[in-house]
């Protein structure tokens, strides 16, 4: 052999600090996951009770597209792009109220 002697592989990677990072991330996903599917429930919500009433056409049409970009962010959190997932969410929520300010 022609490795050094002193040379160990029991400190390249601790078990549970992956482990706790794994998790992390999993908590992660789901939550990104779960917070885009309220809110693009919500937004779609919104906009069917919009449209039935006397509110200008943009006003549903501002619910429904930021309840289709938070959408858009529960698929990307659940395949581990929390990060985007996390900026689409602030857009579609942002988009939503940005209609509620037209009604």
């Amino acid at each position: 052999m022609s490795g050094r002697g002193d040379s160990d592989l029991t400190e390249i990677l601790d078990v549970e600090d992956v482990e706790d990072q794994a998790q992390d991330a999993r908590r992660a996903r789901w939550t990104a996951a779960g917070t885009g599917a309220l809110l693009a429930v919500a937004g779609l919500a919104a906009a069917v009770l919009r449209a039935s009433g006397t509110a200008p056409t943009l006003v549903p049409t501002a619910y429904a597209f930021g309840a289709a970009v938070c959408a858009l962010a529960s698929f990307l959190g659940s395949r581990g792009r929390t990060r985007r997932a996390l900026w689409l969410l602030v857009v579609g929520a942002m988009v939503m109220a940005l209609g509620d300010q037209f009604d």
